[in-house]
């Protein structure tokens, strides 16, 4: 499993930035790219009180002791993509060994949420309505029951 920590993107184009190279990350480590994770939560980055978002990006690669050796390709293949919609790029690695990794997965759902199993709700919203109204009550149902089937 690779974790990769973004500071200082939008967490949305971290999103569409995981996307586009994920495989790519994966073909470099020789891995399923189901086992490669990017974490953006909702940051700014600041220096002496100026605010460097987009500025400046920090990037925190967690992978296995074992693909330490390919390390200049996977700076190589970050900077090149994160250039693109930042401007300064710092990388900082950090290597666990796989005795420090455990994972527990449930085999009652799907592993990840994609487009084939997100189940999406059509509403109809009026200004009208009060809450708890007609259609705006909360859904109290099994929203994975279909996708289990």
């Amino acid at each position: 499993m690779v974790v990769i920590n973004v500071y200082g993107l939008d967490q949305f184009v971290v999103g569409e930035l995981s996307a586009r190279i994920s495989k790519d990350i994966a073909k470099i480590y020789e891995m399923d790219p189901d086992e490669i994770h990017f974490v953006s939560s909702n940051n700014m980055v600041f220096h002496n009180g100026n605010e460097q978002t987009s500025w400046r990006v920090f990037v925190e690669v967690n992978a296995p002791k074992k693909v330490e050796v390919l390390q200049e390709q996977m700076s190589s293949i970050l900077s090149h993509y994160i250039s693109e919609v930042a401007i300064h790029v710092e990388i900082l690695y950090k290597y666990y060994s796989v005795d420090h990794y455990y994972k527990h997965l449930n085999d009652e759902y799907p592993l990840f949420l994609e487009d084939k199993n997100i189940v999406n709700f059509e509403e109809t919203y009026s200004e009208d309505m009060e809450e708890g109204e007609e259609d705006d009550q909360i859904y109290t149902g099994d929203i994975f029951d279909q996708i289990r089937k």
